[in-house]
């Protein structure tokens, strides 16, 4: 894995990940004629006025319980789960609102067993992010330059990402946390290729190692630069020598310059590895391991066998 910090200009384009940039182009301003109501949704009132519909960038109202789209022309209407609100438009999706009203499983196991987690958080890791609390210090320093109180999109924001704190932990951010599953910190359900924001809406956006779930990735930086301000910043992550871990909705991985040519919009400010081949190493080989298992029980076997056994080699990154 690697990391980029960019800003934009026009032509130029961010290496790989994790990646920092600022967008200084100028977008449209879509204004709505109505707000969701206050005080109801788990967002912020500041960022319920930026939401937008999905499916045609139309105001929002909030009516019997739902939030709708203002155009007479689209109509949808859009459920609120515990106050978060499912703004997905079920025709560009992997995902349909109806998923999220019901309460299953998308990118996440919601099921799990309470001692199966506890479990999961006593055994080493094999990862380790060697950069990413440092970048987001970083990153937090120069959202804080042209802004006192700036306002950061974070996609696949349902848990707290690794080194993420350092920017959760800064008063004057106010952070906007989104995914396609509910967790601790869902604020609300968008898909990335259809963020339901105003154009010019944040002066930040982190996209952590959410880019190889993405059916059109390409779309999502499209989206990703029209949410953002002049002058905004992106902050990305995405692996590289990685297996296949979210079945279905596992579907790329990038190299350096196959993720810059994605930024190709952007202007880099800084790029680099943020993990490197001792934790790719480990990750090989458990999935060795994994793929020796006949059932799934013995799967579960195996990769706690190769979390004890393995752990040690992320350690090797700290050259990084």
């Amino acid at each position: 894995m690697l990391n980029t910090f960019s800003s934009r200009s026009p032509g130029t384009a961010s290496p790989a990940e994790p990646s920092i940039l600022a967008n200084r182009g100028s977008c449209e301003n879509t204004v709505s004629e109505r707000e969701p109501k206050k005080g109801v949704l788990a967002l912020s009132e500041a960022v319920q006025g930026l939401l937008r519909c999905p499916n045609c960038r139309s105001g929002l109202i909030f009516q019997s319980g739902c939030l709708c789209c203002a155009s007479r022309l689209c109509g949808m209407q859009f459920p609120v789960v515990d106050g978060v609100p499912v703004l997905i438009n079920d025709h560009n999706s992997l995902f349909a609102r109806e998923d999220f009203v019901a309460g299953k499983n998308t990118t996440f196991d919601l099921s799990r067993r309470r001692f199966v987690r506890r479990l999961d958080r006593l055994l080493p890791t094999l990862g380790r992010n060697v950069k990413a609390k440092r970048n987001y210090q970083a990153f937090a320093e120069l959202l804080l330059k042209p802004s006192s109180n700036p306002v950061v999109l974070i996609i696949g924001g349902s848990i707290l990402g690794c080194g993420l704190e350092a920017l959760a932990q800064q008063p004057k951010i106010q952070l906007t946390e989104t995914d396609v599953s509910f967790g601790p910190r869902t604020q609300l359900i968008c898909d990335a290729h259809d963020l339901p924001f105003e154009n010019n809406s944040f002066d930040g956006v982190v996209v952590q190692a959410v880019l190889q779930y993405l059916v059109e990735p390409s779309r999502c930086i499209r989206e990703v630069e029209r949410v953002l301000k002049p002058c905004g910043l992106v902050y990305a992550e995405s692996a590289f020598m990685q297996q296949v871990v979210h079945g279905r909705y596992d579907f790329t991985r990038f190299t350096h310059l196959g993720l810059r040519r994605l930024f190709r919009g952007f202007e880099e400010v800084g790029s680099g590895p943020v993990c490197g081949p001792g934790m790719a190493l480990a990750w090989s080989c458990q999935f060795f391991l994994l793929s020796l298992a006949t059932s799934r029980w013995m799967r579960r076997v195996m990769r706690v066998i190769g979390r004890l056994t393995l752990f040690w080699l992320k350690y090797f990154d700290a050259a990084l």
